[in-house]
């Protein structure tokens, strides 16, 4: 029955639940009349102000988790979750307040949930102790326990929360692990595609070599034989060597028709190798354009457009924080071009790493460009450009300074 919620959901509708059940407290407070039969009426009202603002943080906390849990695993943390996290903490401890009860350590190990998930381990720490900590005054001064219970009380709670949290880590990286599994996969089928290409492109060059060298060399040396053998023979035996001769032509013709076909026919299907790079890519939209057909006569170029276009998807996920990419790729003039694009956060100054350095060294081997561009808020934008094929490059290299 649950087999359709992931790992992520689940943590997320746990979450939910103890948020529902420890509101149980409120309500058994507001429909017990044993609360109010004793207090006078300005008691009644100061208790009935406390259950309204205790029903607002309440309320408040439940709308701020279902609100930030939403998009638990879908992108990487930002700023404003920080501060979405601190007033999760702030209402939970204000619910332990209002409450006089424990309910605030438990709404506490329900913002432990998402700690591992949208901050970092040092923030993650200080949340859980921090909180707890503030609780301790609440066992000690309104529920009136001695000092040394309510510090057992706080660290079996702190205890509770590491648990959840622990639970949760683990559950973020095992997403993690997937979606480095789902990425590998889809680059093992890429190159998997581009490595059946590029032998099917070497059996037909093979087969076309071995009919041009072999048999078309034969034809060729018979064709003048028998044309030789139309001068020496006289009557229908001549006629029989005239109809041979022309025979011998029409299968040298068709040879080497054959010949220009399986050479014609084995370039490589460009498209076809990159299109399983945007398959199953978490976190990430991929649209992907590629123009039909893509073709390319060299393997060696082939393989640097798919290990630039795996390049690019790779650090989109990882740094871009962005939610779609546009990747473009096309024929224009003799050359290869890849532009994409990117909805992520951008940033001021670009400082490439090992990723695009690796992509230009690859490109300058066949004299292929790299652009990159980026602005706070517009996110990146690279394009690659390579010559289609060994003659490009020579022109290229020929190309007066």
């Amino acid at each position: 029955m649950l087999g359709h919620l992931n790992h992520i959901r689940l943590l997320r509708y746990a979450g939910l639940f103890t948020w529902a059940v420890a509101g149980l407290w409120l309500f058994s407070v507001v429909i017990d009349p044993s609360y109010s039969e004793s207090m006078t009426d300005a008691e009644n009202s100061a208790l009935k102000l406390r259950l309204i603002r205790w029903l607002a943080l309440y309320l408040a906390f439940g709308a701020l988790y279902w609100w930030v849990s939403r998009s638990v695993g879908q992108r990487r943390s930002r700023p404003v979750d920080y501060a979405l996290l601190l007033v999760l903490t702030l209402c939970a401890i204000g619910i332990g307040y209002l409450s006089r009860s424990g309910i605030g350590s438990i709404l506490l190990m329900v913002v432990a949930v998402l700690l591992p998930w949208l901050s970092s381990m040092r923030f993650a720490l200080l949340c859980l102790i921090a909180g707890n900590v503030a609780m301790y005054p609440v066992f000690v001064f309104l529920i009136y326990m001695p000092p040394l219970v309510a510090l057992l009380q706080s660290l079996a709670y702190v205890g509770f929360a590491a648990f959840v949290f622990i639970t949760s880590l683990v559950a973020r990286q095992q997403a993690e692990a997937r979606d480095e599994q789902r990425r590998l996969n889809a680059e093992l089928r890429a190159t998997r595609t581009l490595l059946a290409e590029s032998a099917r492109v070497n059996e037909r060059t093979r087969i076309s070599r071995e009919l041009h060298d072999l048999l078309g060399h034969h034809l060729t040396a018979l064709s003048l034989n028998l044309e030789v053998a139309t001068h020496l023979t006289e009557g229908k035996a001549q006629e029989h060597v005239r109809q041979a001769h022309t025979l011998a032509r029409l299968l040298l013709t068709d040879v080497r028709e054959a010949v220009s076909q399986l050479r014609e026919g084995g370039a490589i299907d460009v498209g076809a190798a990159l299109r399983p790079l945007a398959e199953n890519v978490p976190a990430l939209d991929i649209q992907m354009q590629i123009d039909e057909p893509l073709t390319m006569d060299d393997p060696e170029r082939a393989h640097v457009l798919l290990r630039c276009t795996q390049e690019i998807i790779t650090n989109t996920v990882r740094h871009a924080n962005a939610g779609k990419l546009w990747i473009g790729v096309r024929r224009e003039q003799g050359l290869i071009s890849i532009d994409a694009r990117d909805d992520g956060d951008g940033v001021e100054t670009i400082l490439p790493g090992n990723g695009l350095r690796g992509m230009r060294e690859r490109l300058q081997q066949y004299q292929g460009t790299l652009q990159v561009e980026s602005r706070p808020g517009q996110g990146f934008h690279l394009r690659v450009s390579l010559p289609a094929n060994t003659d490009q490059t020579i022109a290229v290299q020929g190309a007066p300074a």
